[in-house]
């Protein structure tokens, strides 16, 4: 599946509010504001929401962690096979939660790439995002640790971290899409790290956490609109 960008990843993390049926509601208000606004929004659930939410909604649904194995004995990892088949079609990998090697984040991509699943790689500084690029991962993710779940955007804080990582990274694959993340939570950001030469965002408590998750999430799509025709 070719994602239209650009997008927004909502990342469901471990919140209660996005856990077992209020994980079921969040993702259908994603697909609404998806559909009333036609940006490209994503889903990740946990891994036991995976199954019904994939088979709930049309919008993509992405896993919020692989492991780098072949199916086999590997118990309590999880595996590529098993979420493709639950109608995923991509997955994070190496969220600043959820940490790889640099060998097992090369080896994640190499086997999404070989199934056929989309490739989204966190990384946590310009460096970084750049040594991931030349992975070859189909998208990156910017997302500096220190601001993840402050409500202080980086692309407000940090703008600097956003323009050096979008020069470094198009030095080596301009063809990756680039997100950003971290403290994520109003329209503005969105706009903002657009403006800055990202193709979206990856957001998490920004929409999970808030009061009104379907306002939220609408004003962040209609803030792609508007800055796509800006």
């Amino acid at each position: 599946m070719n994602l239209q960008s650009p997008m927004i990843i909502v990342n469901f993390k471990t919140y209660l509010e996005s856990t077992g049926k209020r994980a079921l509601e969040l993702a259908k208000l994603a697909e609404k504001v998806a559909k009333e606004t036609g940006v490209c929004i994503v889903v990740a659930p946990q891994a036991v929401d995976l199954v019904k939410i994939a088979q709930a909604v049309e919008i993509p649904v992405f896993a919020q962690h692989i492991d780098p194995i072949k199916p086999g004995n590997s118990t309590g990892h999880i595996l590529l096979e098993a979420v493709k088949e639950a109608g995923v079609v991509g997955t994070l990998i190496n969220h600043s939660e959820r940490q790889l090697r640099l060998i097992d984040i090369d080896v994640t991509i190499a086997l999404c790439r070989e199934q056929g699943l989309i490739s989204c790689v966190c990384a946590n500084n310009p460096l970084v995002s750049t040594a991931v690029a030349a992975l070859k991962p189909d998208i990156t993710s910017m997302e500096p640790p220190e601001l993840i779940g402050t409500g202080i955007s980086v692309s407000k804080a940090k703008p600097e971290i956003i323009t050096d990582t979008v020069r470094l990274v198009a030095q080596v694959n301009s063809e990756m899409t680039l997100l950003c993340g971290a403290g994520i939570s109003t329209a503005e950001d969105v706009s903002i790290a657009l403006k800055l030469g990202t193709q979206g965002v990856l957001v998490a408590s920004g929409i999970v956490k808030a009061k009104d998750p379907y306002g939220v999430l609408r004003a962040f799509a209609e803030a792609i609109n508007s800055t796509k025709s800006a």
